[in-house]
């Protein structure tokens, strides 16, 4: 297992290179790059979303008539592109190894602290989408097992079905319509995580506020998760109940109950443990930009969406960066899971 461990790790090195240096040589390439937005912007010729539509050339060409050659070459100094681009990643690479990623070129601020300061919102809504996704989904793919053809099987499975077909950002929209003041009942706030008296209030009307502002998208985001998860756990559940092992324990006279949670459930598992990390981890960092916009939620959805949009590319490359080392530590831990899980699997190749 040690020796699996360093061999992973080690890899995760060139993966990370290979990650940052495809991605460092796609911006190159990129039409409307910072300095030609803030050329545009300095001549009052529109936002920056209007200079991203242009080439990368000809938008300073054209940004270029009139404007003073000192001032632009001072623009292309302090953005950092008075450098040839292999000298700037490998300044980019030295930052990166002390996990200094950057400043800002919108918000003129670190990165680090930009990034800090969406977690919050991202943590939210992954927190309690991770959790009432597995906590309502596995019993119900359990209970679906157990009544596999049943009534309760066919009803549920339709009204899964129905979640997982309905994008969230549609449910998100009815919702709103519904429960949020559109034109029915307004029964839950419109936008943010806290209401603007939050303060104030008491440790418990502070808790209430919370969650309160939470129902609607996390209800929107969990409603497709949903279907993934049960139908997982009730094939799963399936597949382990043909098996040999558990016509065995029932000849040796076991209840159906230690049969079903004792041996059929933790086989059954293994699939979604193999997932778990991923799916943790994932819960707090991916987030949906659509929910974030609809519900008014400033996140790490909406700060990436915006990054890329004005050409902020510390924050892109920075953020993919911390993602990316977040994306290979998980896939270990999966690995690392899904032998837990299964005593049968060994990593060296020797026999179990």
């Amino acid at each position: 297992m040690a020796r699996y461990l360093l061999k992973r790790l080690a890899l995760m090195v060139p993966t990370l290179l290979g990650i940052l240096l495809l991605s460092f040589a796609v911006i190159q390439f990129v039409p409307g790059g910072p300095v030609e937005q803030l050329v545009y912007q300095l001549k009052g010729r529109g936002s920056g979303g209007e200079a991203a539509g242009g080439g990368s050339s000809g938008a300073l060409y054209q940004g270029n008539k009139g404007l003073d050659p000192e001032r632009l070459a001072q623009i292309r100094k302090d953005y950092g592109f008075d450098q040839p681009a292999p000298q700037r990643f490998w300044l980019m690479l030295k930052r990166y190894a002390r996990f200094d990623l950057g400043e800002s070129y919108y918000h003129h601020q670190s990165v680090t602290s930009l990034i800090v300061s969406k977690l919050p919102v991202s943590i939210s809504l992954g927190v309690w989408t991770f959790l009432l996704t597995y906590l309502v989904a596995v019993p119900l793919g359990v209970a679906k097992a157990v009544r596999h053809g049943s009534r309760f099987d066919a009803v549920s499975t339709l009204i899964l079905m129905l979640g997982y077909a309905i994008p969230g950002f549609v449910l998100g929209v009815v919702l709103l319509v519904l429960f949020g003041g559109g034109s029915f009942w307004q029964l839950f706030p419109l936008r943010g995580l806290t209401s603007d008296g939050w303060a104030q209030l008491s440790m418990l009307g502070k808790v209430t506020d919370y969650l309160w502002h939470l129902v609607l998208p996390v209800t929107a985001m969990v409603a497709g998760s949903f279907a993934t998860v049960t139908v997982l756990t009730k094939n799963s559940m399936l597949e382990e109940i043909r098996k040999q092992y558990v016509l065995t324990a029932r000849a040796k006279g076991l209840s159906e109950t230690r049969i079903r949670y004792r041996h059929i459930f933790r086989n059954a598992l293994i699939p979604l443990l193999t997932g778990f990390p991923e799916a943790f981890i994932g819960a707090f960092f991916t987030g949906s930009l659509l929910i974030e916009t609809l519900f008014s939620l400033d996140g790490l959805g909406l700060l990436s969406y915006e990054s890329v949009i004005r050409r902020d590319y510390p924050v892109v490359l920075g953020a993919l960066f911390l993602f990316s080392i977040i994306g290979l530590v998980t896939k270990l831990l999966s690995d690392l899971c899904y032998a837990l899980a299964d005593p049968r699997l060994r990593f060296e190749g020797a026999p179990a």
